[in-house]
């Protein structure tokens, strides 16, 4: 679409959401079934243009820092006006949306708003907060001409005169109301070298800077056919149609709808002239950033499931969850949650594949399991620092600061050891892969079980099945009070998780401890009052680096043995992505770390006797994917060499020459084996 019209006549915003839903999903399917884009309609500026973001160059906002900022629109569900823009900001996660409710998102992303046309009771009052009416402030928020600030020169005029901060327009708008171009009183003033645009990678640019710097590229309108037909056939007829029929000298005029009473009848008015596209699929025509924008938009509230069911493992998962559950729904967040037992993660997995649940929270192996094995995808994911959006962990070994002892990896070797539990990545997986590697620990047979065994004296590993199991891997642990339940991966072995294996190095039976970056931080300094930790101090303990040196507990970032994916909530791929965020990222308003004053806590699973309950109790917030939509993407490269490396060195044949092998169960669990000559 070149140019954005409108017939004057808009049903309230519930009916005309639907409505714009639906026809996009309506486009989006012909498209697809049909496949091939014919030929589109050159207009006076092109076959597309492209969406802005215009601001004042004196101001300082980037894309990253429009939260909160007073917004100018051309319209409601106008093309480079909301659409694009708002789609834009959903689909990156920069807005959240909770039950497709598009228009209150934007309500509360931005502080107050001119978007004409969304003046019914429907619509949250702020969306016209900032429009002015005609010259008497009467018409005010309508979507024609008597609103001053309609349209892409009204959008813009709302930034100039300072209503607004941002201006959502396209990129020809700045220099039409510029620089004496106008006869419009009220732009005399202004001048082109006053604007700057936002770009998608939070840079700014100069507003002759469009190509390079814009939210999407909006195509002109194409016309489609199915596969087989052969478009070349269409095309000559058309263009036998545009020759005789788009010029002075015929009654009847293509790309000219006046004689019908109506505009854009069949083509649009503004058409000049059709011609032939040379990749004729409709991806290659719509582009990434235009189809990325409407999948944000994509969201029908009527097509939500009532209840969102989450998959929990162990009694008190169970009773977390519906706590949580409890706690949504008195703060109204839809969908409700509703919570689902399962015996493992990869029965969470396989019914959330078949549909019959919803969504799970997984970590590194487990996503890749999810994945790979039942075509799931991340929906939404944690982050462990409070500055940093990279979905990422660190994987580290941490020992006691000890002048009289200060061993480095070098060292290991006899030591006792301290694990998260078997198959579990900061625990197991990073740090013994890494041992493998640099040939510390040299499997026989592929048995990377007894390997370690061997390695080190004693330790406590706990594991989900132990038939043949190394026993000094159970050694240091301690089970639950009565001792029973010794070595189990549960909260009933006190040594298990994160909390747990650092337990047993701070208690004394282990040397060392793998776990990940915040583990100390979270058990010291009066940050665990349980009477093991509370006299502890986050200075009492260092960690081991790779390169042979010790470092401070804080400085994890370049002392680690691997960086490790943050957990994520995992989804089928025909769960609406963003209701999921949506719903999280509204409840963490409520019961997030900065939120605490409504009772639940979603990152906190003390109230449970139990830790890292549905999320990581280290989770600081919940982010979106934004780009990271599959698993491999979700994991990163790195990682994903990493592990997939890892899981090239398991022995296929190992069964038969080595029986004793314990097989990777839960959590994605590895075995390595360095063959010996």
């Amino acid at each position: 679409m070149v140019e954005e019209t409108g017939s004057g006549v808009y049903p309230p915003r519930q009916d005309h959401q639907q409505q714009n839903t639906e026809c996009l999903c309506h486009v989006l399917l012909l498209l697809a079934c049909c496949s091939v884009v014919l030929l589109c309609f050159w207009t006076d500026i092109g076959t597309s243009y492209y969406a802005v973001a215009v601001v004042r160059k004196n101001s300082s906002l980037t894309i990253n820092s429009l939260q909160g900022v007073r917004s100018c629109h051309t319209g409601i569900n106008r093309t480079v006006g909301w659409n694009v823009p708002v789609g834009f900001l959903i689909d990156s996660g920069r807005m959240s949306v909770m039950g497709c409710d598009v228009p209150k998102a934007a309500s509360e992303y931005f502080s107050a708003s001119c978007v004409p046309g969304a003046n019914t009771a429907s619509y949250p009052a702020s969306l016209c907060q900032l429009c002015k009416g005609d010259a008497t402030g009467q018409h005010k928020c309508e979507r024609n001409s008597q609103e001053q600030y309609y349209d892409y020169s009204g959008a813009f005029r709302c930034l100039a005169e300072g209503a607004g901060d941002v201006a959502f327009v396209k990129h020809s708008t700045v220099f039409e109301n510029t620089d004496g171009r106008t006869l419009s009183s009220w732009a005399q003033q202004f001048q082109s070298g006053h604007f700057q645009l936002l770009c998608r990678d939070g840079r700014r640019a100069e507003v002759t800077d469009w190509r390079t710097c814009h939210l999407a590229r909006v195509p002109a309108h194409a016309v489609v056919v199915r596969p087989e037909t052969d478009g070349s056939l269409i095309f000559q007829l058309l263009n036998q149609g545009q020759q005789r029929f788009n010029g002075e000298g015929s009654s009847f005029q293509m790309f000219d709808s006046e004689a019908y009473k109506a505009k854009n009848l069949v083509f649009k008015d503004s058409t000049t002239e059709l011609v032939p596209i040379a990749d004729q699929t409709y991806q290659a025509w719509l582009g990434d950033e235009y189809l990325h924008a409407m999948k944000g938009l994509n969201c029908n509230a009527n097509r939500l499931p009532e209840s969102l069911r989450w998959c929990v493992l162990s009694t008190e998962e169970i009773w977390k969850c519906g706590e949580m559950a409890v706690a949504f729904k008195n703060k109204n967040l839809k969908p409700e949650l509703q919570c689902v037992s399962a015996k493992s993660r990869e029965q969470c997995m396989e019914m959330i594949q078949k549909k019959e649940i919803d969504a799970v929270a997984l970590d590194g192996g487990d996503i890749y399991t999810a994945g790979k094995t039942y075509g799931l995808v991340p929906a939404a994911g944690e982050s462990y620092l409070a500055d940093d959006n990279s979905s990422m962990y660190y994987a580290v070994a941490v020992v006691r600061q000890d002048p009289s002892n200060a061993f480095s990896i070098n060292d290991l070797k006899g030591k006792k050891s301290c694990h998260t539990g078997y198959g579990r990545q900061a625990g197991w997986n990073i740090p013994m892969g890494l041992l493998v590697k640099r040939g510390f620990i040299k499997p026989k047979e592929c048995n990377i079980l007894q390997a370690v065994s061997e390695f080190f004296s004693a330790s406590c590993v706990p594991a989900t099945k132990q038939d043949n199991y190394p026993s000094s891997l159970c050694d240091l642990c301690i089970g639950d009070s009565t001792k029973r339940n010794k070595c189990s991966a549960s909260s009933q072995e006190r040594y298990y998780g994160y909390t747990g294996a650092f337990r047993c190095l701070a208690e004394g039976p282990g040397d060392v401890a793998f776990v990940k970056h915040s583990t100390v931080f979270e058990n010291t300094d009066g940050n665990n009052n349980d009477s093991w930790a509370v006299h502890l101090h986050s200075a009492e303990f260092q960690l081991l680096c790779p390169n042979g040196a010790r470092a401070e507990v804080t400085q994890f970032s370049s002392c680690h043995f691997g960086q490790v994916p943050a957990q994520a909530v995992m989804v089928h791929p025909d769960t609406n992505i963003f209701a999921v965020y949506g719903l999280l990222d509204k409840a963490q308003d409520f019961f997030g770390n900065d939120s605490n004053r409504y009772g639940f806590k979603m990152f906190d699973s003390s109230d449970f006797q139990e830790t890292d309950l549905i999320f990581k109790d280290s989770t600081v917030q919940i982010v979106p994917v934004r780009e990271k939509t599959g698993y491999a993407e979700w994991l990163e490269r790195n990682f994903l060499d990493s592990f997939e490396g890892m899981r090239s060195l398991q022995c296929s044949g190992a069964g038969e020459e080595a029986p004793h092998i314990l097989r990777g169960q839960s959590r994605g669990n590895l075995g390595w084996c360095q063959k010996q000559s």
